[in-house]
């Protein structure tokens, strides 16, 4: 496996796991966290533990899109030198040289460019809410929702980047 391939790897298994796992922890926690459930020992274990696991998932967000941006993107978007004609080791101009394949990276790609920082973003503000209000989380069923609504955007936002990353990088592999 070449260097870029195995950041490849990481940046979509490593940190895409750990922000799934992040993201599981945090949203059955904070489902789990109801005043008429938990003992008020079970509470305060409860909410202590609930900030970690969403700071965890928007830390890996962090991650993945960083070491997606500045470590994997280049080489995919690398351009092919002097005469050599072996697009196969240029994802983006392979995808590019072929219609059928083009919106592989005008999809797949542009979204990807410019979309896929909000699901950190909105992790990060998921941890701060939770993180400001965690004592309240089990009485406030507004607040809950609240963060429950911006995990799950994070979720959707970070699940669509992964799987578009995962279906241009099956068509067109980084080198």
């Amino acid at each position: 496996m070449s260097e870029a391939g195995f950041l490849t790897v990481v940046h979509g298994m490593v940190f895409g796991s750990v922000f799934l796992l992040g993201f599981s922890a945090g949203l059955v926690a904070l489902f789990s966290l109801r005043a008429t459930w938990l003992t008020p020992e079970g509470r305060t274990v409860r909410a202590r533990r609930l900030p970690t696991y969403t700071w965890i998932m928007a830390v890996s967000l962090w991650f993945t899109v960083l070491s997606g941006t500045f470590m994997v993107y280049p080489t995919y978007r690398a351009s092919p030198q002097g005469g050599d004609t072996e697009l196969r080791d240029y994802p983006r101009a392979y995808l590019l040289a072929d219609e059928d394949r083009a919106h592989w990276h005008t999809i797949g790609m542009e979204w990807k460019e410019h979309v896929a920082w909000l699901a950190p973003i909105v992790a990060t503000a998921a941890a701060f809410v939770i993180a400001f209000y965690r004592d309240q989380l089990a009485d406030n069923i507004s607040v809950r929702r609240t963060a429950t609504m911006l995990l799950c955007c994070a979720f959707v936002a970070a699940g669509i980047a992964g799987l578009l990353g995962a279906l241009v990088n099956k068509a067109a592999p980084i080198p």
